[in-house]
């Protein structure tokens, strides 16, 4: 995972924060004047950021001559910057564990876990080592640091960056997110070996052999009304 803005040199960073700002982008002459650096050197930055997908370009200003290219933050841009998910999410489950109590919260995780692999392509036609590279890949994507492993006859899939780590610590049943998530996609009963929220070197998931018994979906309990609701 790529260390946000850190990962670049001063003028680099100034220069996203410049595009970060100008709704429209801007052109090479604004960029020299902000940043106070020559034309040669705004280019040769833009082109480095453009070629990582961090800049593209605008809309050109039209200016009675010829149109003068302008240029924006991409998405992948903007994402380098920090956003202080966590804190929100932490405090927004304490709150459905308020309203929902813990079998509440992880039936809704569980539906959840379900939801989000119900839009991928489904992995049960995979098996042995195929599924948990498969496996490994998708939740890789999702930012778990994941690789296959095998551990006798079994295989196994081991993630180092378990992205509810100070989530899972505080509330459990965030982990059954994982589990449904994975059972869902592969077809297969999870076995969760390890788990870093309670102190394991990794999280690791053993794949069972048999298909996982898909259990109805239990419905959401009722959000208690405050006081002054309307009836």
């Amino acid at each position: 995972m790529a260390p946000g803005l850190a990962q670049f040199s001063g003028t680099r960073q100034r220069l996203l924060r410049q595009l970060l700002a100008a709704v429209d982008g801007l052109g090479t002459e604004e960029l020299c004047q902000r940043l106070r650096v020559s034309h040669n050197a705004v280019r040769q930055h833009i082109t480095a950021l453009a070629a990582r997908g961090l800049v593209g370009h605008g809309q050109p200003r039209a200016t009675g001559g010829r149109p003068q290219s302008r240029y924006v933050i991409t998405a992948e841009g903007r994402a380098l910057f920090p956003r202080n998910y966590g804190a929100f999410t932490a405090a927004l489950l304490t709150e459905l564990h308020v309203r929902m109590g813990d079998d509440g919260v992880g039936a809704l995780l569980q539906a959840l876990g379900r939801g989000i692999a119900a839009t991928q392509p489904s992995l049960d036609g995979e098996s042995g080592e195929g599924l948990a590279r498969a496996l490994a890949q998708r939740l890789d994507a999702l930012g778990y640091e994941a690789v296959p492993a095998r551990h006798g006859e079994d295989w196994q899939v081991e993630a180092f960056n378990c992205v509810f780590h100070d989530l899972a610590r505080q509330h459990p049943q965030v982990c059954s997110f994982d589990l449904a998530y994975i059972e869902a996609s592969t077809g297969r009963r999870v076995h969760h070996v390890e788990c870093m929220a309670r102190g394991g070197h990794a999280c690791r998931f053993r794949l069972g052999p048999e298909a996982a018994a898909v259990a109805p979906e239990p419905a959401p309990p009722a959000v208690p009304r405050s006081p002054g609701a309307a009836r």
